[in-house]
Order: structure tokens, then C-alpha cells, then sequence
């Protein structure tokens, strides 16, 4: 008699990862973060530059007499409730309305769209900068790990970090330009780069790309040469940032099984950190561009100043002296905007990179 046949147990099939639904739920999740988060800055932007009172007064205070300032006031709408002020401001930023200028009268949103290029052309070559001397330098700290050249760096990053801006930009004007008179010492081109700049149809405001639209080799030349300055005074508190954590991951790296695998084959020290630990060290960099945005339009503010840069920047400190705070206010704002997309954008490209971000 045959032995009954053991019963079969159901297939279990393995069960498949949602990926695809992790990505997008994330994407989703960061993307709805965006409003409230620009809600609040604009909130307290606004709350912020009321404290000081109504800007007619701030701004026009002492070269109006008392009449004409309340005619001013009550035109603006400054007298209401704050409340009212406030709900109108959000509807009109929801429009594109970011108000008019008290100082010189122009549209607010005017003076970020003709301005708002050159901050960020500034920001772009000072993260190019930040790259370029940032990431080959971490490695080299990190292959020379715990001798000479690793504490001569680390020490270097530190400087870079902690050097004020502004006192940075002094220093290289002082060398490269006064002492050396290699480089321009402000501005962002000579005066006939500004009128062809000016002149050109359909411009962008980035003078970099504009310049090779009008494929003039010297007006290339002159963009670049009065961007090395400030791009590099601007990179180098980025580079700071940037050597340490290359360092601090590509050794974390060079501790992993299968780097200890491919040093027991035989494999050069030098080729493990360029080949092995170089890309995974490159993901936490990926994750802090964000933050690095926002302290690099921070410090736009002052390396525009030092350099005479005009962009947001070196306007918004032209509106603080004049104590312009509707300007003030619309600048602050798309600053913020900025930021917040920009760190959306660098979630949504460390997400596809390294797939732990998502969950």
C-alpha cells in the first residue's frame, strides 16, 4: 500500500517591493511640505518687518510732512488692521503682486526677475568652486588619513568655514587685483561687456550663458575673469563644508567589507578611493546641496556688497539703508521660495540615488 502522499503546501510567492509607490509617496509627502513651510517664512517675514511700524514711515519718515505721510499711509493701506494687511499681502503674492518699491517706485516682482539671475549665476560658481576644490581634496585628506597632508587640510576646511565672507572677498581683492592686478576688482563685466549685455535680445540676465549666445570670445573672458573673485570667495565656505564630509565618508567607506575584499586582491590604496569609496562618498554630499543653497544666498548678500555684484543681494542692502521694507519683504520672500524648491529638487534626486532616503 503506498505511503499517502504528503500534502503540498501552498506557494508562497515572494512578496514584491513597491519601489515605485515608496518614491512616489515620498515625492508627494516633500512636495506638499513646500507650502506650509513657504507659508510660514512669509508669515514671519511679514509679522517681522511690521514690527518697525508701517513701511510709508519707515521708509519716507522726516522728508514728508505729517499730512502727506497719513495721505501716503491711508492710499497704501497701512492704517487697516494688520490681520487685513496681511490676508491681502498673501493674495497678492498668490497673484505674482509683491508690491511696489517705496524708494525708487518700481514693481517688486521687476526688481527680482532683473536681479534675481545674477545672485543666482553667483550662487552656481561658487558651488562649482565648492566642488572642484571641495570633493578632490576630501579624497586626498582621506587617502592620507591621520598624517600631515590630512591635518594640513582639516585645518584648511576650517579656515574656509570660519573666514567671514566678506573678509575673504577683501583678501583676494587685495592680492589678485591691487597687488597682483591679475583679476578685476568688482562688477560683473567691463562697461562695454554691461552694454552688450544690456542691448542683447532676449537675455537671460545670466551674463555666463548670454556671453556664449553672442559667441564673443572676450566678452567670455571678461564674465569669467570678474566671476573668479566672488565665485571663489563665495565657494570656498562651501568647499569647507564639503572636504570634511568627503573625508569623513570616503574613510567610513574604505572600512567596508568589500573594500577589505578588494584590498586582500591586491588592490593600490589610491585606486580603492577613487574607484571603490569615491561614488558612495558623493550621496551625503547630494543630501546637504540644500542647506547649502540657502548659506550660499545668505552669503550672496555680502560677497554682492564687497564685489559689487548686482544682484539680490547688493540690492537688498540698498533697500535696508533706505529702509525699504516693502522691497526688503519681496526679496526675503523669493529667497525663501528658492530654498524651499531647491530642497525639494535635492530630496527628489537623493531619493533616486540612494533608495533609503525614501523610506
Amino acid at each position: 500500500m503506498d505511503a499517502p502522499s504528503a500534502a503540498k503546501k501552498p506557494e508562497t510567492r515572494p512578496k514584491r517591493t513597491r519601489d515605485g509607490s515608496g518614491l512616489r509617496r515620498y515625492l508627494i509627502i516633500r512636495l506638499l511640505l513646500i507650502v506650509p513651510t513657504i507659508f510660514i517664512l512669509t508669515t514671519l517675514v511679514f509679522m517681522l518687518m511690521r514690527v518697525t511700524g508701517d513701511p510709508i514711515t519707515a521708509a519716507l519718515g522726516g522728508r514728508l510732512t505729517a499730512d502727506q505721510l497719513q495721505e501716503r499711509i491711508h492710499a497704501a493701506g497701512f492704517d487697516r488692521p494688520i490681520i487685513v494687511q496681511y490676508f491681502e499681502y498673501i493674495g497678492q503674492i498668490f497673484t505674482g503682486n509683491f508690491g511696489t518699491t517705496l524708494s525708487d517706485n518700481r514693481p517688486v516682482l521687476e526688481v527680482l526677475t532683473t536681479y534675481g539671475a545674477a545672485t543666482l549665476e553667483l550662487a552656481f560658481y561658487a558651488l562649482v568652486i565648492a566642488f572642484i576644490i571641495g570633493i578632490p581634496f576630501g579624497m586626498l585628506a582621506a587617502y592620507f588619513r591621520d598624517k600631515a597632508p590630512d591635518a594640513f587640510l582639516r585645518v584648511v576646511a576650517i579656515l574656509f568655514y570660519a573666514t567671514p565672507v566678506f573678509f575673504a572677498g577683501m583678501v583676494l581683492k587685495l592680492i589678485f587685483s591691487v597687488w597682483l592686478k591679475w583679476l578685476p576688482v568688482s562688477g560683473r563685466g567691463t562697461t562695454t561687456t554691461e552694454l552688450e549685455m544690456q542691448l542683447l535680445k532676449g537675455k537671460t540676465g545670466i551674463y555666463l550663458i548670454d556671453a556664449l549666445r553672442i559667441g564673443d570670445g572676450a566678452i567670455l573672458a571678461d564674465v569669467l575673469a570678474h566671476a573668479l573673485l566672488p565665485g571663489l570667495a563665495l565657494g570656498l565656505l562651501t568647499a569647507g563644508i564639503f572636504l570634511r564630509l568627503v573625508r569623513t565618508n570616503v574613510i567610513g567607506t574604505l572600512s567596508m567589507d568589500y573594500v577589505d575584499a578588494a584590498r586582500s586582491r591586491g588592490v593600490k590604496e589610491f585606486r580603492l578611493v577613487r574607484v571603490h569609496a569615491y561614488r558612495p562618498a558623493l550621496i551625503p554630499i547630494i543630501t546637504v546641496i540644500g542647506m547649502q543653497i540657502a548659506l550660499l544666498l545668505g552669503g550672496a548678500v555680502l560677497t554682492e556688497s564687497t564685489f559689487e555684484w548686482k544682484g539680490l543681494g547688493y540690492q537688498l542692502t540698498q533697500y535696508l539703508q533706505a529702509r525699504d521694507f516693502v522691497a526688503v519683504q519681496g526679496i526675503v520672500v523669493l529667497l525663501a521660495v528658492i530654498v524651499a524648491v531647491t530642497n525639494f529638487i535635492v530630496d527628489v534626486v537623493a531619493a533616486l540615488i540612494d533608495p533609503r532616503v525614501r523610506y
